[in-house]
Formats: structure tokens, sequence, C-alpha cells
């Protein structure tokens, strides 16, 4: 080629920003600009693949070919972009001559990569930070929504919608988030579903303003906490009723005697549930609750009772309308076994009593069940330390320092009078001598139920040890108490069946005393002309009775 043309194809060549070469259709190189140097050097050492395709595509098809081509650099990879033009001369012709020119996008790769990334992060952060992205325009409806759409509801259920219909209470955030004029961060708003459950959202946002500063809409982030909520509505609950327990628990165990544990836990459990009473039963026997304690407002309460028999091995507490009340009762128990119930109530008008008093109930029955059956054994205990453990009678302690006292001391009180009888087996030893103890044992129990056939539910019976027996009757006249005394020395002949032998039949010695309040007598005299009478019926050969003379006013009195 001469060299004019050379010269030429080189100034054109030069006038090209980025590299540059003419070569011929076999690959040999004419020509290259300053910057086209190095993609000679490495077109004719083979290296810058795959340019001779692409030559030899465009010299056979005559037409303009495009491609990438991907070097590999000393500070990294560097992509060129490759056309590869044919050469058109005067006349129309191709002349076989093809201009290579090349494009550096290496670094609109690199930032076409980097903003790709960069959204991609920007993306990924968003949905992980929250539950969904929207955007309000200018009227102030959605105009955009993640693509999973918020609460249940897609897309296009809200776009194009007003927040405020999404909103419960809108009125209540000044300003709405959604609608704000400012930046908002973590507003808790709570929101519609489309279960139709409220849902607790937690919403940040930003304002957007036109080149004149006017508000024309707003974007933001949103962040569903409803079961963050709803575990720390339940853990605030779980500590309530926690506390409220420890009250009643501590009042129960603060108080010492057991018999006014459950007064202290009926009190401490209406005033901590907010109640206007509290009732606490009992069971004695099979649907029978008996009331136990009870605090508070007790008026048109009937039917508690029947309620609790109806709950039966039910678990859980059973709400019911009783009267004027909204109650709340469940049964106690300790070891599966229903030893009692509680029961509370407040005005029916006023709301149901929620779930975490339901629980809180129940919790309190635990402690009420263990502290009823707490109550059982104390009076087991007392029981078994105030009577006889052959005849269930009460023994000689609790006759004499509790029974008798308490009794003389109402009688002072009402002015009513009472007889003291001593009774006494006569012949007993020839018994145990002859038959052995067990026939003993036999003659007791007989003479005690004899005692009972023969006495009132109210009178005071008691085994003072071995053969020795008393009773106590309250408001006995002098002509009752006579015929009284004279109907358990005739019944008393059915204790011949246990004598030891003809000559010595079992029979009893009965001594009377009778207590008029108006005599100022004590009850150390009164017991002892009982048992002076007694022993003025021994003394006589046994087997009858004997009245003490009645103690004078202003004497301590003798037996008679």
């Amino acid at each position: 080629m001469p060299s004019g043309e050379i010269d030429q194809i080189s100034i054109l060549l030069n006038g090209y920003p980025d590299a540059a070469m003419m070569v011929r259709g076999d690959g040999s190189v004419i020509a290259a600009n300053e910057k086209g140097l190095g993609l000679k050097a490495l077109f004719e050492h083979g290296e810058a693949d795959p340019i001779p395709d692409m030559i030899q595509k465009a010299a056979v098809e005559k037409t303009v070919v495009v491609g990438p081509v991907l070097f590999k650099g000393i500070k990294g990879e560097i992509l060129l972009e490759i056309s590869v033009m044919p050469q058109v001369d005067p006349s129309g012709m191709t002349s076989g001559d093809l201009l290579v020119l090349s494009h550096d996008v290496t670094m609109e790769r690199n930032l076409r990569s980097a903003l790709v990334e960069s959204r991609q992060r920007y993306k990924d952060l968003v949905e992980v930070s929250s539950d969904f992205a929207w955007e309000v325009d200018e009227n102030e409806t959605f105009c955009f929504v993640s693509p999973d759409g918020a609460l249940g509801f897609l897309p296009d259920d809200i776009i194009g919608r007003h927040p405020k219909e999404f909103i419960i209470d809108a009125e209540q955030y000044q300003p709405l988030p959604f609608l704000s004029d400012r930046a908002l961060d973590n507003v808790e708003v709570w929101m519609k579903s489309s279960t139709r459950k409220d849902a607790c959202v937690v919403v940040s946002c930003l304002p957007l303003s036109d080149e004149n500063g006017k508000w024309c809409g707003a974007r933001g982030i949103c962040r569903n906490v409803t079961e963050e909520r709803q575990r720390e509505a339940a853990l605030r609950s779980a500590q309530e009723r926690e506390y409220l327990l420890g009250y009643i628990v501590n009042s129960i165990r603060d108080e010492l005697d057991p018999l006014n544990m459950l007064t202290k836990a009926a009190t401490a459990t209406s005033q901590a549930l907010g109640a206007s009473g509290c009732r606490i039963y009992r069971k004695f026997s099979e649907n029978e609750f008996n009331i136990a304690a009870e605090y508070g407002d007790t008026a048109n309460t009937a039917g508690i009772e029947a309620l609790l028999g109806q709950i039966g091995e039910e678990i859980g507490a059973r709400p019911a309308e009783i009267g004027p009340w909204r109650v709340l009762v469940t049964s106690t128990h300790y070891r599966q076994a229903i030893n009692g119930g509680i029961c509370i109530w407040k005005p029916i008008d006023s709301e149901d009593w929620d779930d975490n008093l339901h629980i809180l109930i129940g919790d309190v029955a635990n402690q009420i069940g263990i502290a009823n059956e707490q109550i059982a054994n104390h009076e087991r205990i007392i029981n078994l330390s105030r009577t006889d453990s052959m005849t269930g009678l009460l023994n000689r302690r609790a006759f004499f320092e509790e029974e008798l006292p308490r009794r003389f001391k109402r009688l002072e009180h009402n002015r009513k009078g009472a007889a003291l009888f001593y009774l006494d087996l006569d012949n007993f030893k020839m018994v145990n001598d002859v038959h052995g103890h067990q026939k003993g044992d036999e003659a007791i129990l007989c003479l005690r139920d004899m005692m009972i056939e023969f006495s009132r539910p109210r009178d005071a019976m008691v085994r003072m040890g071995g053969d020795e027996f008393a009773l106590w009757m309250d408001g006995m006249s002098t002509d009752v108490m006579i015929q009284r005394v004279e109907t358990i020395l005739k019944a008393s002949e059915c204790l011949r069946q246990f004598s030891g032998d003809d000559e010595h039949p079992l029979g009893v010695s009965i001594g009377v005393a009778q207590y008029d309040p108006d005599s100022g007598e004590n009850l150390e005299s009164l017991v002892a002309r009982a048992d002076a009478a007694m022993y003025e019926v021994k003394r006589a050969g046994k087997g009858g009775y004997h009245v003490a003379r009645p103690c004078e006013p202003g004497n301590s009195g003798e037996a008679g």
C-alpha cells in the first residue's frame, strides 16, 4: 500500500479516542493509532481472541461485526467492545480492508455490576429489616407495596387505597406515619390484617417533596411485631399472676393459726383480683360443700354450692351468673381428690372474666386445696389429742381443760342450769379377770353406746380413764335430770351379760351434781360434788345413783 494512503489511514485512526487498527482481509495489520499499538501487539501475538474470527466473519459476510473481548491485565480484567467494519471504496465496493475499533467498557461494566449489587444489597436489607415496604403518592393513596404484599393482603388489594382504611383508630396518630411530613422512626400502629385480626406494626417513614419543597408523598418500611407484643403481654400477665399469687400465698402462710388461713385467703384473693367478694368452701361429703371463709359483699349468692356440685372433676374455672353477680368458681384438689372450692364474684354488668383471671383463680385454687388439706390434718390431730382412742369420746384432758370450762363460762353468761353425771362400772375387774380384756373392752363400748343413746347431740361425754365416764348435759331441769339418770340406770342392766360371775354382776354407779348459775359455784366445786356423789353410791352397795346436795349461794358447795 502506498505510503500516502497509509498516512491517510493513520490520520483517520488517530482521530478515534480509543484503540483502532486497520487490517487486511488476511488479518495483517496495516496501521494502528497510538492507543491501538497495544491491541496490535496482542493481535499479532495471537492473544486477542476472538478478534481474528470477527475479522474473518466481517470480511466474508461484508457486514459490521460487534462483540466483547476480555483481556487479562496487570490490574485485573479489561473488557473491550470490538467493532469490525469492512471498508468501502469510492465505487461502493468493499476494498478488502477492515477497520477495527475498540471501546473500553471495563468501568461501565464495573459500575453496572456495582449498581446492581448495591440495589440487590439494599433490597435484601429492606426485606430483612421489614415485612413490607410501601410508598404513598400525592393523592394520599398507596402507589407501591412490596411484591409479597402486606398483612396477608396482595399488593393489588392495597394500591390505590387510603392508609386509613387499614389502620385501627387512625385519628389517634398525629401525624399518621403513612402521611407524615417529617421523618418518623419505629412508630407502633395497630392495623387490620386480611384475617380480620389486629396486627401491631412498627412503621418508619421519610416524606417526599417536589422541586418546590411541596409534600408529594412518603415512603417507608413496616415490621409486624404482633407476635412479639403478644409474647410481651403474655410475659407481663404471667408476672402479674405470679405477683398476685405470691401476695395471696404469703397472706396464707403468714397466718400461724390454720383455722384462720382460709379467712386470710378469701380476703387476699378478693382484694388482689378486684372482686366484690370471695368465698372458700370445704367438702365434707359427696356434693356437700360447707362455707369455710368468705369476704366482701355476700348477699344474693345462693346457688354457688350447687354449681360446685355440678363441676365435679371438671378442670378449670367455670363462669356463671347468679343473681346480681358474675361468678367464677372452681373446685380445689389435693392429690386429684376434690376437697373444696373457691368462688369470686363481681357485678353482672361488669366485663367478662378474662383468660388471665381464669388461670390465676386456678393457681389460687391449687394453694387453697393444700390449705384445706392442712386444716383437715390439723383437725385430725386436734381430734386425736382430744379423744379417747377406743371409744371416740372426749378424753379427760379435753373434757376438764377445754370442754367444761367453755361450757361453764357460757352458762354463767346465759344463766341456764346443767347437770354433771359421773358413771363408774361396778365389778369391772372381775370381767377382765374371768373373761379377758377383750370382753372388758366390749363392756366399755356397750356403756359408751348406752350413753350415746340416752344423750343429746349437744351433750358432752368423756371417758376419764379405765371404767370411769362422765356426761355433761346443758339446760337440764331437776325433773328431767332424775328421769334421765333413772333411764340410764335401768338401761345399764344390759351390762350384766359381761359379768364375771352371778355374785359380782357388772353394773354402774352414777353420781349426779346439778349446776345452778345463781349459786356462784365454781367448776372445781361442781366436779367435786359429782365425784363424791358417785362414791356415795359405791359405799351404799353399788348399782344405783345419788344426787349431790345443791350448792348454797355464796358457798363453794359440798357433796351431799
